[in-house]
């Protein structure tokens, strides 16, 4: 797993904006992923981010990269919640949605729409998004905006600004762990 794809899909959570961010990469087996994973756990565990495989399927794993802190509190709010509950989720514990999680992705060929509420989104765009069948949004950018669009853009520059000047960083020798920020919560 290189860490250029890490950090090009990553770096708004390992800078403490952001949740949790996923993607894909080629493996060659399973064990090659977890190994992979494993590695990467032991780099920045540290830093209060963990990586979870979500997913393994055609030769490609869908990596999750988070922490858990800020996951724990998001997956506690009342409208994340309900969402999560009309999509057959219990009252768990954050490791216990996550297993739910990875079972919906394993069980089916499409994202579940709840997804968004592991990665950080707003509730409202999600369920706008669920509820609209991916249409009419306001705006789009990481993910379809239902609510507020003025400051969904705003985090979407953000993100973007951040994912820039990370990239920069690594190509001048920065260790991903060195970039990888502890953020109260984590």
């Amino acid at each position: 797993m290189p860490d250029a794809m890490i950090v090009r899909h990553c770096a708004p959570t390992l800078a403490g904006l952001k949740t949790a961010s996923m993607f894909t990469c080629p493996f060659q087996s399973r064990e090659e992923m977890n190994r992979q994973v494993s590695r990467l756990n032991r780099r920045l565990a540290p830093k209060g981010i963990r990586v979870l495989p979500l997913r393994f399927r055609g030769g490609r794993g869908l990596i999750y990269l988070y922490r858990p802190g800020w996951l724990n509190r998001d997956l506690q709010q009342a409208e994340t919640r309900s969402i999560l509950a009309r999509c057959g989720y219990g009252w768990d514990t954050c490791a216990g949605q996550l297993r739910r999680l990875r079972q919906r992705l394993e069980s089916s060929r499409e994202f579940p729409h709840e997804i968004g509420l592991f990665l950080g989104y707003p509730p409202e765009d999600v369920r706008g998004f669920m509820e609209e069948k991916a249409e009419n949004y306001k705006c789009v950018g990481c993910w379809k905006v239902y609510g507020d669009p003025e400051r969904a853009q705003r985090t979407f520059d953000r993100y973007k600004k951040c994912t820039d000047a990370y990239c920069r960083c690594l190509e001048k020798g920065r260790p991903i762990e060195g970039l990888a920020v502890i953020r109260k919560g984590s």
